[in-house]
């Protein structure tokens, strides 16, 4: 009731401006022309809020049940996610994460990985604080030897040492490596510990054995609350601008969100704003928000009733799609590239209408050697579809995936059901049960290291092979 209430005085405070000032043109093109500017700069920063929610809860925050560590370390979860985890959406419970959190502003972070049997898939995504993805290293992007990548802030420019196989620079003074190493099976997380104990994160100076520049005061963190995505957006977005230096190519775009109070580093002040103004600012936010949503639900085509697209990558993938951006991340913030993982998404069974546990039980069946076509392993994930965090149910499965196979049950005639439902089915259906929420449904589908030629998922929209459609059970 009160968000009703919220957004009914924000549409009257913006019909009220607009009334106020009819009797000058002038005025008339400027409110509407701030309204629009805060629109197109809370698309912008929208990915950017919510990388921050994550680094704020994981590496800031101590007290925090989502808390991890602190900067430039390498962070093990010798699990998978469950139901707990809720700092990001659409979490995948398939790999154990790590993560490192870098701190760029003094020197750069050299990260170093070890030899990786062959046959197990691990990656680490490296993101900006805009979220884009502008570097991989593991089995894909670098292969499964050992070595060391450095990663380092704009505007350094020392030399780079022996024993760097590669430098990645990156746009923003913070940045987000995402590392998932697979797990074939329970009986797997000692192996897996031990791959993530050899993850090793550390300053060049510390590689190189050198004295480390001088030290910076840490930043002055805001604390992260659910009004970052709302009308508290500006301070938010001034706090982490100044961790990102102006792209050449969006000069422009920065001075015009300068003109409403969006600037790196500056106080932005809601209180101070005149009625008019925060209707304005509401406005903007109610409507950025719905084109974001709009536009997490037109990634890519509908095949199957899955969603099947690209919608992550580095800047020249967005190539100025702010708004693909924001739609991305609402989706599922830090998902990869789609050479690297591909993520059917799907809300509709094949008759049109939206999966709710609720009403009906629901089957996918891979017809026999149609599995998807992957180099590394592939899973289906469930989700709420009001929140898409997984769910807890009693069997504390979360997905059905590749490595699952040997103790699946397949047809008569070779093909593998999946059978979708809150209640568990009959004990011959059980081994093959996704538990389903007692509501919406959203699943996803991940083709890790996805085959490029046919059978493929590849390009995406476009690819040979399929995933079959949810089926309401008879």
């Amino acid at each position: 009731m009160k968000t009703r209430t919220f957004w009914l005085v924000v549409v009257l405070a913006t019909s009220l401006s607009v009334i106020s000032c009819s009797r000058d043109n002038g005025p008339v093109r400027q409110a509407v022309s701030n309204k629009d500017i805060y629109q197109e700069a809370y698309v912008y920063g929208f990915p950017m809020i919510a990388a921050y929610k994550a680094l704020y809860q994981f590496n800031v925050d101590t007290t925090n049940s989502q808390y991890k560590g602190p900067f430039n370390t390498v962070l093990n979860e010798a699990r998978v996610f469950t139901y707990k985890d809720t700092s990001i959406v659409t979490p995948n419970s398939d790999t154990p994460y790590s993560i490192v959190q870098m701190d760029l502003r003094a020197e750069p972070i050299v990260l170093c990985v070890p030899k990786v049997e062959k046959g197990r898939y691990y990656t680490f995504e490296i993101a900006d604080l805009y979220s884009q993805n502008y570097a991989y290293i593991g089995s894909r992007a670098t292969g499964n030897d050992p070595g060391c990548y450095m990663v380092s802030g704009p505007g350094w420019s020392g030399t780079t040492p022996a024993g760097i196989k590669k430098v990645f620079p990156s746009e923003t003074q913070f940045s987000l490596a995402v590392i998932r190493t697979q797990l074939f099976n329970p009986s797997d997380m000692e192996n897996v510990k031990k791959i993530q104990a050899a993850y090793k994160a550390q300053t060049l100076s510390a590689f190189t054995h050198q004295p480390p520049p001088a030290a910076l005061p840490a930043p002055d963190f805001p604390k992260f609350t659910d009004d970052a995505f709302k009308l508290d957006f500006p301070a938010y977005l001034n706090f982490l601008l100044q961790f990102c230096p102006t792209p050449p190519e969006e000069t422009a775009l920065r001075a015009k969100f300068a003109t409403v109070g969006i600037e790196a580093g500056k106080p932005f002040d809601l209180a101070k704003l005149s009625e008019v103004q925060k209707g304005e600012l509401g406005l903007a936010v109610k409507e950025g928000y719905e084109a974001i949503e709009k536009a997490k639900l037109n990634i890519g085509k509908d095949i199957n009733g899955w969603t099947v697209g690209a919608a992550f990558g580095n800047r020249a993938f967005y190539n100025g799609n702010y708004l693909l951006r924001a739609g991305s991340a609402l989706a599922g913030i830090y998902g990869n590239d789609a050479v690297e993982a591909m993520y059917p998404a799907a809300k509709t069974a094949s008759d049109g209408q939206p999966l709710d546990g609720s009403k009906h039980n629901y089957t996918i069946t891979f017809a026999a050697g149609q599995y998807p076509p992957v180099n590394a392993f592939w899973s289906v994930t469930m989700y709420d579809g009001k929140t898409q965090l997984l769910i807890q149910n009693q069997i504390n499965r979360y997905l059905i995936n590749s490595p699952m196979l040997p103790g699946l049950k397949k047809n008569s005639d070779g093909s593998l059901t999946i059978y979708i439902q809150k209640d568990a089915p009959a004990a011959d259906k059980k081994a093959n049960w996704l538990p389903a929420p007692d509501g919406p449904i959203y699943l996803v589908m991940r083709l890790y290291w996805p085959k490029e030629t046919p059978p493929s998922i590849l390009p995406p929209g476009d690819g040979t092979w399929k995933p079959p459609a949810v089926q309401v059970a008879p």
